[in-house]
């Protein structure tokens, strides 16, 4: 896209959108699915700092690898069949998405620094700029934004 200004041509950015990086994987919940599922993401991560110069920082890596753990694990243990792992991302976030076949949304408890377990979603929140639940055809989907650059 080209704007001229004063008779100036200023390049404003792309002449044609730019898609995210998108990827997905298939898991049938059997064991090591969750650690196969923290690889594919790393993987990806590894994709969007070459091939969208991605600067993401440890924490970051960290807390998309901590998210994608959560949601697998959620999806592992209390869907009744496969899930499907999606991951869309630029150089400014990443979206973590989980569609298994259960209809049964997932709960947010309140905070209780003593309650053992069933702290997944309150972890995901905390990380993610954004959650969003939804009912889809075949079950739900959950999904999760990440911030990738400080600011």
């Amino acid at each position: 896209m080209i704007d001229h200004l004063d008779g100036a041509v200023i390049p404003t950015g792309f002449d044609v959108p730019v898609e995210p990086l998108r990827r997905a994987a298939h898991y049938t919940g059997e064991p090591g699915c969750i650690a196969e599922a923290r690889h594919f993401a790393a993987l990806f991560l590894h994709k969007l700092r070459t091939e969208w110069c991605a600067a993401i920082d440890a924490r970051a890596e960290d807390e998309v690898l901590l998210v994608v753990s959560e949601l697998v694990t959620n999806a592992d243990r209390h869907s009744n069949g496969p899930y499907i792992l999606e991951l869309e991302g630029t150089d400014i976030s990443l979206t973590v998405a989980v569609c298994d076949s259960s209809v049964a949304l997932p709960r947010r408890f309140p905070r209780d620094p003593e309650r053992i377990g069933r702290h997944g979603l309150e972890i995901v929140h905390a990380l993610a700029a954004r959650v969003v639940v939804e009912r889809v055809p075949v079950g739900k989907r959950v999904s999760a934004a990440v911030r990738l650059g400080r600011e």
